[in-house]
């Protein structure tokens, strides 16, 4: 039998926890599908008592901020909540009273429209149907000059001769049909209204215990779900209220002034009922994207049918646009624009999936239900799934982003939403929390092993073509030549700084210069990210008027200056870092080459943090006048020395 050998062991020991894991982990799927499915059925089959007391419950939180102002104003607990409710009751009732007497006046007067109606019919019929028909016939000529048989001429089957229609149908036999008795006309009356009738008393019976009992339910959901962690439940059942509550009164507030506004717009243009429509527009307006145009389809319905011509109709459909861009654009974002907190496409998402589980109440009350969900996902880390895919907030950081285009080859979409941040911000700050985090986890993953060599080379095109369109240079013909990767010698750095050499010389400037102007900067070591650190500062000194130079190590450690050059031109020199890295211990010696070149330069290291939020503590070179750890900063010391120059050193002429 075969001893193992030591080695083995932790590889077969490793085999069995993973083969355990993967064992676990299918059973936690599995076990959350099952609970999923659950809590469907539950939701599906229990809605004739759910659906009560999720509005009842959804009210409540409308009618809290009255109940509140009539405490406030010295009315005792009873009497605020009984006050609020018979309010909310009189004014739902009115509202209901108003829509059904509307709506029955517009059904009186629908014959009236009868003959405008047919003639608009017969209008649409020649525009649509009627080309139709022409076409067809036209085919049909076609067809019977080819011999094609006509249905007129085909005989029946078996050669029977077809039978004339007697007149006798179903429709007489129900015209023989006896009268149903009043009993049974009350019953099926009752019948019909007894629903609505019921869920109406069960809300408020409900809605009046719960805003009576409104904190002894707070403190028992406490007990219930988070008596362990009374801070993190409490925080958030007040995140869940206070935005809820926030949502439903803004939302009520806007809905009843669109409604107020359509339906004078309405009246104003002279169509009948306006006050039917700008109330069903204020009620519709509840159900997501596609309520207030239902509403505004039927009003220009109407419109078609009142009078002859197309004015009124067009004008019933301009006054819904008009006043639901104006509340969309201008009201909304300023009064609740980000109460909610949910993506645009998550609310559609979730208004499909509640109206199909619970119908036309699901559909308004699918954003408040949603935002529950959020609400939730957001304090229980074991569900923090829902925030990410409800919530309108970025998935990915900005560096995150933008590696992710970078890979993917869309330098477009990376200029557009580097001009959007440049708009507000220099490109110092863009480098700072974008692209230079984004080199970082590139060049993570170049260590790890875990980008091919298309993505390599991908990355490095995509950062020149960004770089180079963020600064209007036109980039040149790429080479046959393949680079090996994009934190080789030949990266992304390097191919910018030969770009602009071609613009601005070998020397990247003027050899003869003021003293103390030219600022230096300097790539810590030969790693790629490094070189393109430094290129980028010198860009966003450019961007300042600064003159910046980009000068590498090798051409450090072999300095030779040009002919002609003034040696007090060095005012700053820059020794640049893009992240932490093992080339960092060797700072020292290079701010020490540094002291020697350019005894009466200021020298500054630039030790960025990468994806850190906060600058990395570790070694500061000991040689540095002094050290940042940004390219905001690093820009600001060249400003404040331009402003208040200093003297220059003699000595510097060694260089």
């Amino acid at each position: 039998m075969r001893v193992p050998k030591p080695e083995d062991t932790p590889k077969a020991h490793r085999s069995i926890e993973s083969e355990a894991s993967a064992t676990v982990t299918m059973r936690d799927r599995a076990a959350g599908l099952l609970v999923f499915a659950i809590l469907l059925g539950l939701l599906y089959f229990g809605r004739g008592v759910l659906i009560p007391v999720t509005v009842a419950l959804m009210l409540s939180l409308l009618i809290a901020p009255m109940v509140r102002a009539l405490r406030q104003i010295g009315a005792g607990q009873v009497t605020s909540v009984l006050a609020a409710v018979v309010v909310s009751a009189l004014a739902f009732t009115a509202t209901a009273t108003l829509l059904g007497t509307q709506f029955l006046r517009m059904a009186s007067g629908l014959p009236q429209y009868e003959r405008t109606i047919q003639t608009k019919l017969r209008q649409l019929d020649a525009l649509t149907v009627g080309r139709l028909d022409v076409l067809t016939r036209e085919l049909s000529k076609i067809m019977d000059a080819r011999g094609t048989p006509r249905a007129s001429d085909v005989p029946p089957p078996n050669g029977e001769p077809a039978e004339p229609s007697s007149g006798i149908g179903p429709g007489s036999a129900a015209m023989n049909a006896p009268l149903a008795s009043p009993f049974r006309v009350f019953v099926r009356i009752v019948a019909a209204v007894w629903p609505p009738i019921e869920a109406t008393g069960i809300v408020l019976v409900v809605l009046l215990f719960v805003l009576l009992e409104y904190e002894a339910l707070r403190d028992r959901f406490i007990r219930l779900a988070g008596s362990t962690n009374i801070r993190l439940t409490t925080l958030a059942l007040t995140d869940a209220g206070e935005r809820l509550s926030r949502f439903f009164v803004s939302q009520f507030a806007v809905n009843l002034g669109v409604g107020a506004a359509i339906a004078l717009g309405l009246a104003f243009i002279g169509l009948p009922n306006a006050m039917l429509w700008g109330a069903l527009a204020a009620l519709l307006r509840f159900v997501p994207y596609v309520g207030i145009w239902l509403a505004a389809l039927l009003a220009t319905a109407l419109g078609i049918a009142v009078v002859p011509g197309w004015s009124l109709a067009l004008s019933a459909l301009g006054t819904f646009v008009l006043v639901e861009l104006i509340a969309g654009q201008a009201v909304e974002p300023h009064l609740y624009g980000h109460a909610t907190g949910l993506s645009p496409l998550s609310v559609i998402v979730a208004a499909i999936f509640w109206s199909a589980l619970w119908g036309p109440v699901g559909l308004i009350l699918s954003t408040p239900l949603t935002l529950c969900l959020l609400v939730i996902g957001r304090h229980i880390k074991a569900l923090s799934f829902l925030e990410l895919l409800l919530a309108d907030s970025q998935a990915l950081t900005p560096p995150q982003r933008l590696y992710q285009r970078v890979l993917s080859g869309d330098a477009d979409e990376i200029v557009a939403g580097a001009r959007a941040f440049l708009k507000r911000h220099s490109f110092a700050e863009y480098c700072d929390s974008v692209l230079i985090p984004a080199v970082h986890l590139a060049a993570l993953d170049f260590a790890a092993g875990a980008m091919s060599q298309e993505q390599q080379i991908n990355m490095r095109n995509v950062v020149v073509s960004v770089v180079s369109a963020l600064a209007g240079e036109k980039r040149p013909r790429r080479h046959r030549k393949r680079h090996r990767s994009v934190l080789d010698d030949l990266g992304p750095g390097t191919v910018l700084r030969h770009q602009r050499e071609q613009l601005t010389g070998r020397w990247q400037g003027p050899v003869t210069v003021p003293p103390g102007s030219i600022m230096l900067c300097v790539g810590l070591g030969g790693l790629p990210g490094h070189v393109l650190a430094a290129e980028l500062l010198v860009r966003a000194l450019r961007e300042e008027k600064l003159d910046a130079r980009h000068v590498s190590i090798e051409e450090l450690n072999g300095w030779s200056p040009p002919s002609g050059a003034n040696p007090s031109g060095i005012g700053i020199v820059y020794v640049v870092s893009a992240f932490p890295s093992a080339e960092r211990a060797q700072c020292d010696q290079i701010c020490e080459r540094v002291r020697e070149l350019f005894p009466g330069a200021l020298l500054v290291a630039v030790l960025l943090p990468g994806l850190s939020v906060q600058p990395v503590s570790g070694t500061v070179p000991a040689l540095a006048d002094c050290t940042v750890s940004s390219f905001a900063a690093a820009v600001q010391i060249a400003l404040d020395r331009q402003h208040t120059p200093l003297e220059v050193s003699p000595a510097s002429s060694s260089a």
